[in-house]
């Protein structure tokens, strides 16, 4: 078979880079590398690693969302050991991040709070992020808005069950066409 003879490939790794829904893709990439390396900056500026972070995260919107933080709740949310989530609060503990209390009906029980520091450090580090986040989502047109909802709630729910050795619904995952269609 002659070079010329060769099916076309496309010009991208993945897609042909022609398209303009790879566009949204290329961008959707780019925001998800961004956004990992400021949680990578934020992590190291908190003399922290990204699980600890994370966690400290995950405490945070649940006392938020008026739930209350549990180290079992953290450990499944991490997916790791209960020795490992141990290890992880004593750090947090020890930094000034987090505290134990007991849990008000199960008297074996632990609830995990962010302390004031944690509030402290993590409004001084993201309140104008936020801001700005908010501005730049303004700039959506208003009858853009749930169409763009809508994509990010289902690339978020299909990369939910992606990165394992066999990927559970990757056959039928969201019509994604339908999703972007209004965008478009």
């Amino acid at each position: 078979m002659t070079t010329s003879e060769q099916p076309e490939r496309p010009t991208g790794y993945w897609y042909d880079n022609s398209d303009s829904v790879v566009e949204i893709l290329h961008a959707l990439r780019r925001f998800r590398q961004s956004d990992q390396g400021m949680r990578r900056r934020m992590s190291v500026d908190m003399a922290m690693n990204e699980s600890d972070m994370q966690a400290l995260q995950h405490v945070v919107i649940s006392t938020s969302n008026g739930q209350q933080a549990t180290p079992r709740d953290l450990a499944r949310f991490l997916g790791i050991s209960s020795a490992s989530t141990t290890k992880l609060l004593d750090r947090l503990s020890a930094s000034g991040y987090l505290e134990r209390h007991p849990h008000p009906t199960d008297r074996r029980g632990l609830v995990i709070t962010a302390t004031q520091h944690a509030h402290d450090e993590l409004q001084a580090r993201m309140t104008g992020m936020h801001r700005r986040l908010r501005e730049l989502a303004a700039t959506v047109p208003p009858e853009s808005r749930q169409a763009v909802v809508d994509f990010l709630t289902a690339v978020s729910d299909h990369l939910e069950t992606e990165g394992g050795t066999r990927s559970e619904g990757s056959a039928e995952g969201p019509d994604v066409a339908a999703i972007l269609r209004p965008l478009v």
